[in-house]
């Protein structure tokens, strides 16, 4: 049944049109199962009614025609129970509902299943016969285990409009459906309101054969103009953007082109020419290997570097085949759309008049979402649903604080967006006024407000938001652009200037973080359940070697400056990883010392992300500096929530009550033993996690750069005892729901209303 069960999906998959590919299930499904009758029965966009949408074996003119009522037949029955519903003798059911025009009176055997899609029934699939019997077992299952794949294809199908417009289609009407919301993944903040321009590569690998070169020789010298001419792009790329980037966005094309060196694509293409393939075939053969190697490693960051890698292979096949792209017409408000943006097709659009990206593929790792960033363009990645072939000069509103994209959408809609622009523009400008000003509420409690960093690019940014200290410094991110465990004296280079950019204010160092969703290429760790495996500190204690080496290179980065260094251990789980920690800190102090290196000696606190350490925070806190909460993997593990899974997603609640619990128990820990605390995560740059955690009395409130002002200007704005009031009644609450909701209202309340905007009113 496995065999006939991907066949069914397949041909699902492969049909040109949704109304095709509802054929294809009802005349799969009979031809499996050897029953007389299948049909589909669709919802409603509004949810009022069951359409009779395919069916082989009951009456083709009623297909269209005939809907049934909410309440209406045993069809519906099966969308109520949301559960199969197989019977013998249907006829006899006190829900039986005949319709004559359907032509199902001769049919006694009747089983239902629906089509559930995260919770939500979205149809009902049906399967009829003569003959008096009830569907054995296995019938059911077959129909329980289609049904629950099918799923996904209508989902999609509901998500790109096209059941909107089957039920416009039979109705007769030929409206243009409005607000079309399309989720995907914040990749960078901003609105934008504007036209949409789809890029695809015009060059297809996968469609590329495979055969012996004629003449090698000249195979190899087509190759070889094929990628100078590639590396003249890109250098002309960087070139375009040297003005509108900073160093190290820039340095995303230098990798591109060290991608095509002798020792790297480039080299490994000639080679298959060398054996006796021609250069498209080499091409083909070079980029698929590597991309399958980028995509298999479990790092987000790198594994996105496979979309790198194809895109420069289609870039490439291009010249090859001597293909030259349309000429585009770029408008002054261009969202750039494609199945998989890359940042070379951003080049192609004229200086200004890119206003924002959409990519079907992707996160917010991905180079184009770190350029959408450094641009200020806003850009939702991972938008999975988007019909982009239907998309060419179509009005679009991008949102990049949501990761949402809405389609045509209507004039109260957009005139509601512009307001926001508009809103957003005058609060930025107002926002650069608190730049040098400290974060106090208006009744006189300091709160300091630090930042989250990863690479040199991100100090400037955080510089100018007026961050007040690095919260958190990954420094696992250099260890995963090289590879090879980088030296001493690079790693010492690479932190002295972070530490000199942000001289006197402190510096937070995390040890090298890696195993879980962070791998290096040249350290693999391959574990069924790399979250709860090796990883954090425990990699780093087992090898002593590259942990002295690093805490080696932060102490000396520290050396002649007035800033205090702040070491912090990630994942620990008990205290005897801190002590052994510590004693490894101290003893590269003291090397450094015997060098003749005259440095302060550094602060040591602990990561609080795993519940074992939440209760024994008093325990880590009396014998560390500070504690500093990471709230991302902490909620992860509360809540035992893959927050990238997006079957699970809506789960991850950074305030959820049990988390909120869990982080004021960590708070009163820390001032039970007068011990710093603070925390580094997503939740302290979102305004109610910012004021919940000032109650709470968190003293460092560490974020990314771009939520900063915004943070500021709340806690400006408020008073920390009408907070702690606010945080007394949601400790009592039960939902994550409760919270916000009440959160958003206090706020609003409070005047402080521009920075929970309600975009879908």
């Amino acid at each position: 049944m496995l065999t006939t069960l991907r066949r069914i999906v397949q041909d699902v998959g492969a049909a040109a049109t949704f109304q095709q590919a509802l054929d294809v299930i009802v005349h799969d499904v009979r031809e499996a199962l050897g029953t007389e009758v299948c049909s589909v029965y669709l919802r409603s966009p509004e949810g009022d009614r069951y359409l009779f949408v395919a069916t082989e074996g009951l009456n083709q003119d009623a297909v269209g025609r005939l809907s049934l009522e909410l309440n209406q037949g045993l069809v519906t029955l099966v969308a109520e129970r949301a559960e199969p519903i197989n019977l013998e003798d249907a006829t006899s059911h006190p829900r039986f509902h005949a319709i004559p025009e359907i032509g199902e009176e001769p049919f006694n055997s009747f089983l239902g299943v629906p089509v559930i899609h995260h919770r939500d029934v979205l149809g009902v699939l049906v399967v009829q016969q003569r003959e008096k019997r009830r569907f054995d077992e296995s019938e059911e299952a077959f129909l329980v285990t289609l049904s629950a794949q099918l799923a996904v294809a209508i989902a999609h199908s509901q998500a790109t409009g096209d059941i909107r417009k089957l039920f416009d289609t039979i109705s007769g009407r030929e409206t243009v459906a409005t607000d079309t919301m399309f989720r995907g993944v914040a990749g960078s903040p901003g609105i934008c309101i504007g036209t949409a321009v789809v890029m695809q590569p015009a060059a297809n690998l996968e469609a590329v054969p495979e055969r012996e070169a004629e003449d090698t020789l000249v195979e190899l010298i087509v190759l070889d103009r094929a990628v100078e001419a590639v590396r003249e792009d890109i250098r002309r790329i960087g070139q375009d953007f040297a003005t509108s980037l900073p160093p190290e966005e820039l340095a995303l094309f230098d990798a591109y082109l060290h991608m095509l060196d002798d020792n790297a694509l480039a080299g490994d293409m000639r080679d298959r020419v060398r054996r006796g393939q021609w250069a498209q075939g080499a091409l083909k053969q070079v980029i698929r290997e590597h991309v399958r190697r980028f995509e298999a490693m479990e790092d987000p960051y790198l594994r996105e570097r496979g979309a790198d890698v194809k895109d420069l292979g289609l870039r490439v096949l291009a010249y090859l085949q001597d293909i030259r792209q349309r000429k585009i017409h770029f408008p002054d408000d261009t969202v750039l759309v494609g199945d998989e943006v890359t940042p070379s097709m951003l080049a192609n659009i004229p200086a200004g008049k890119l206003k924002g990206i959409v990519s079907v593929r992707g996160s917010g790792n991905s180079h184009v979402a770190i350029l959408a960033r450094a641009l200020d363009v806003p850009a939702v990645m991972g938008a999975v649903d988007l019909p982009i072939v239907e998309l060419e000069g179509k009005a679009l509103i991008i949102d990049g604080f949501y990761g949402e994209v809405f389609l045509n959408p209507s004039s109260k809609l957009a005139d509601s967006y512009d307001s926001l622009i508009l809103e957003e523009r005058e609060f930025s400008r107002e926002l650069e006024d608190l730049k040098e000003l400290p974060a106090v509420t208006l009744d006189g409690y300091r709160t300091l407000l630090w930042v989250n960093i990863g690479l040199p690019g991100d100090i400037y940014r955080s510089l100018d938001r007026g961050a007040e200290g690095i919260g958190l410094f990954r420094t696992e991110v250099p260890f995963m652009t090289q590879d090879r465990f980088p030296s001493e004296e690079e790693q010492r280079l690479l932190y002295r200037e972070h530490m000199e950019a942000f001289e006197p204010r402190q510096v937070t160092m995390r040890t090298l973080d890696i195993g879980g969703d962070k791998a290096l290429s040249y350290f693999p760790i391959t574990e069924d359940n790399p979250f709860l495996g090796w990883r954090g500190i425990r990699v780093t204690l087992d090898h002593p070697e590259i942990f002295m080496v690093q805490a080696r290179a932060m102490v000396k980065a520290n050396a002649g400056l007035r800033g205090l260094l702040r070491i912090m251990l990630p994942m620990v789980s008990n205290v005897d990883e801190l002590e052994e920690a510590k004693a490894l800190v101290h003893r590269a102090y003291i090397e450094v010392l015997e060098e003749g290196v005259q440095v302060k000696e550094p602060q040591v606190g602990v990561m609080v992300e795993v519940p074992a350490a939440v209760y024994q925070a008093r325990d880590l806190a009396r014998r560390v500096d500070f504690l500093a909460v990471g709230s991302n993997d902490l909620t992860q593990y509360m809540l035992a929530v893959d927050r990238n899974n997006p079957r699970v997603a809506g789960l991850y609640q950074e305030t959820h009550p049990a988390v909120l619990m869990a982080l004021r128990e960590v708070a009163r820990a820390a001032h039970m033993e007068k011990t710093d605390i603070g925390i580094c995560g997503e939740l302290a740059g979102t305004p109610v996690g910012a004021v919940l955690l000032m109650a709470m009395g968190y003293q460092v409130l560490s974020m990314n750069a771009t939520n900063l002002p915004k943070v500021k200007w709340v806690i400006r704005n408020i008073r920390q005892r009408d907070a702690r009031r606010m945080l007394a009644r949601v400790l009592r609450m039960s939902t994550e729901a409760e919270v916000q909701n009440f959160m958003r209202n206090q706020l609003v309340k409070a005047g402080l209303g521009r920075v929970v905007p309600s975009y879908h009113a």
